[in-house]
């Protein structure tokens, strides 16, 4: 059993319904997500149901709007503030619209996880999803990475195919791949916690 000094505290950065947020409170709950505990979950939007989710859970909220800042980096200064406050060690991007800027880059370098709905390089940026099925490729699928400055170009840490047949529409490839997802992302920051991945120049790589 992993003890209390080496348990890891994530903060969870969300936009949208937050079913992957979900899925690591959950698991943090069960005990059964390496150890790590989220203990706080940050959000751009006050109307989204990660905020619900999060407060359902009794996990601390940071709800950040974009416009009441000047600019980026006062937005992300203030969620800095926050991140240090609650001593995150690592964060994770659960649907998360927005590109990390170099206020909360720089300070978290090698320690923020991003879910992706394609497999990488494929399809990067907004409605992934969309581009695939508009693309008329066989498959798809979900990445988790490593941020870095790039829009989803960071260092794979593992990837996961998802078949697109004939007849999906855009909402049941989501379903297809958000099940995919919901598996995927608790496992790698389960073994991101445990100290089982790290960054090596441009890859990542497990230490099994």
């Amino acid at each position: 059993m992993i003890g209390q000094e080496t348990q890891k505290r994530i903060a969870v950065f969300a936009s949208g319904s937050g079913s992957n947020l979900q899925v690591l409170l959950d698991r943090a709950a069960e005990g059964t997500l390496g150890g790590a505990q989220v203990v706080l979950v940050v959000c751009d939007k006050p109307e989204a149901k990660a905020v619900s989710r999060a407060e359902q859970a009794g996990v601390p909220v940071l709800v950040v709007i974009p416009k009441e800042y000047p600019d980026k980096a006062s937005y992300e200064a203030r969620i800095l503030e926050e991140l240090r406050s609650k001593q995150v060690d690592f964060i994770v991007l659960a649907g998360y619209m927005r590109l990390v800027g170099p206020t909360l880059l720089e300070p978290y370098r090698g320690r923020i996880l991003n879910l992706h709905p394609s497999l990488l390089p494929n399809f990067p940026g907004k409605d992934a999803i969309g581009q695939a099925l508009e693309a008329g490729v066989p498959h798809t699928g979900v990445t988790v990475h490593f941020v870095d400055e790039g829009m989803d170009t960071g260092p794979v840490i593992a990837q996961e195919t998802v078949t697109i047949e004939d007849k999906d529409t855009k909402e049941s490839l989501t379903q297809k791949i958000q099940a995919v997802e919901h598996r995927l992302l608790p496992q790698v920051v389960s073994d991101y916690a445990r100290g089982q991945i790290r960054v090596n120049g441009r890859t990542a790589e497990y230490l099994k």
